[in-house]
C-alpha cells in the first residue's frame, strides 16, 4: 500500500467534532461483603481533541488503552460519564432524543467484528436498507436501487444481496458493514479496528476501499487501530493513548519521523521496516511488564512504570499535553529530543572493561 496523501484540510478550518475532557467510568460489582463505595473502572480519563472536517484522525495504543471506549462514548454508545462532545456546533449532551436521532444519521460506526455486528437473520439487502428505513430516506424501487449502488460502491455484486451473513468471508462482511454505514450518507464515521480481524491481503483491500471512499465522499473519519502501518497509510493526524489518557498528538508524518513521547517511540520501534539492512541494524524497544490496571493506575505519569526515562518527578505529578513544535504535542516531563530515531532503542549500558588480573607471586 502506498501512503495516501492527506486531505486538504487547512488548520484554520473549524472542527467537525470536538471532544473536551471526556471521561468514561464503569462501576464494578463488589467482590466482598465490605461496606463502602463500589469499585469504579475509569476506562477514559480526561481525553480532549478535535477533528477537522474531511480529515482522518487516528487513535492508537495497546489493547486496554481506552481507544474503542472513546469512540463509542463519542457516539453515546453509551453516553460518557463526564465531559463534552460537540458535533458541528451542537453539544450532544444537551440535545433532545428526537434531535439526537436526526444527528445519528450523520454519525455512523464501522465495528471491529463484522459478523457479530450484523443480524444473521437478515439478508444483505435488508441489512443495508435498514438504516434507510429507520430514517425514511428511500422506499420502493428507489430503495432497491440505492442498495444495489451501495453494494457496487464497496466492491460487492448486487446479486449477492439475497444472501445471509454466514455465506460471506470476513472481508466481504466488512464491506457489508461499510455499505450499511454509508447508507444514510453520513458526515462522520468511527471506524473501530476495521481490519484487525481480517487476513493481511484482505486488510489491504479494505484499507484502500476506505481511502477511496474518503476521497470520493469527503468523509471525516475517526480511525481506531493498533496496526501502525494502517494508521500511516490513512491518517492525517494521530493521537497515542495509554491507560485512558492521550500521551501524544501529532501530524502523521511528524509522529512517524520524530516521536516525542517514549511510549510512541516504543510503539513505532515494533513496526517492521521494508529495508532488510535497516531492520537488521535497529534495536526494538521492549517494554517491560504489562499495562497497569485502570482500577489502580500509577501515580503521576501512568507510563512511568515501564519507561526507561522515568525520574522522581514522573511519580509526583502527571504531565499534561503541551506543544513541542509545529503540529506536535506530548504529555511527558522528559520528551524525546528532536531528531531521535523512531525505530531504534536507547543504547544499552555497556559493560565495564575487564580489569587485569592482579600479579601472582612467583613460586619459591
Amino acid at each position: 500500500m502506498d501512503r495516501m496523501p492527506p486531505a486538504a484540510a487547512p488548520p484554520e478550518r473549524p472542527p467537525l467534532l470536538t471532544v473536551e475532557d471526556l471521561r468514561m467510568q464503569f462501576p464494578l460489582p463488589r467482590t466482598s461483603l465490605r461496606i463502602g463505595p463500589r469499585p469504579v473502572l475509569t476506562a477514559v480519563d480526561g481525553v480532549s481533541f478535535a477533528i477537522r472536517r474531511g480529515e482522518v484522525f487516528s487513535l492508537v495504543g495497546e489493547s486496554g488503552s481506552g481507544k474503542s471506549t472513546t469512540g463509542r462514548a463519542i457516539l453515546r454508545l453509551p453516553p460518557p460519564t463526564a465531559g463534552r462532545v460537540t458535533f458541528d456546533g451542537r453539544d450532544l449532551s444537551q440535545v433532545r432524543p428526537a434531535e439526537m436521532r436526526r444527528l445519528r444519521r450523520r454519525m455512523q460506526m464501522i465495528f471491529q467484528d463484522p459478523l457479530a455486528s450484523l443480524n444473521r437473520r437478515m439478508t444483505v439487502d435488508e441489512i443495508v436498507a435498514e438504516p434507510m428505513d429507520i430514517h425514511g430516506l428511500a422506499a420502493g424501487r428507489n430503495r432497491a436501487a440505492r442498495v444495489r449502488g451501495l453494494l457496487e460502491r464497496v466492491g460487492l455484486k448486487p446479486a449477492w444481496g439475497n444472501r445471509y451473513p454466514h455465506e460471506f468471508s470476513g472481508g466481504q462482511l466488512q464491506r457489508v458493514g461499510i455499505a450499511r454505514a454509508l447508507a444514510v450518507e453520513p458526515d462522520f464515521i468511527v471506524a473501530d479496528e476495521p481490519v484487525s480481524a481480517l487476513d493481511v491481503s484482505v486488510q489491504a483491500q479494505v484499507i484502500n476501499l476506505l481511502a477511496r471512499l474518503r476521497r470520493e465522499l469527503g468523509l471525516t473519519l475517526l480511525l481506531i487501530a493498533h496496526d501502525l502501518a494502517v494508521v500511516r497509510h490513512l491518517s492525517d493526524r494521530v493521537a497515542v493513548m495509554y491507560l485512558g489518557r492521550l500521551v501524544e498528538i501529532a501530524d502523521c508524518d511528524t509522529l512517524f519521523a520524530a516521536p516525542r513521547h517514549p511510549y510512541t517511540r516504543a510503539l513505532l520501534s515494533a513496526v517492521p521496516l521494508p529495508d532488510p539492512a535497516a531492520e537488521a541494524r535497529r534495536r526494538p524497544i521492549l517494554l517491560e511488564g504489562e499495562i497497569p490496571s485502570p482500577l489502580a493506575p500509577p501515580s503521576g505519569c501512568r507510563f512511568r512504570t515501564r519507561c526507561w526515562k522515568a525520574q522522581a518527578l514522573c511519580a509526583e505529578s502527571a504531565p499534561t499535553l503541551r506543544p513541542l513544535g509545529p503540529g506536535s504535542a506530548a504529555a511527558c516531563h522528559f520528551p524525546e529530543p528532536v531528531g531521535t530515531e523512531a525505530v531504534s532503542a536507547p543504547a544499552p549500558p555497556q559493560p565495564a572493561p575487564p580489569q587485569p588480573a592482579p600479579p601472582q607471586p612467583a613460586p619459591p
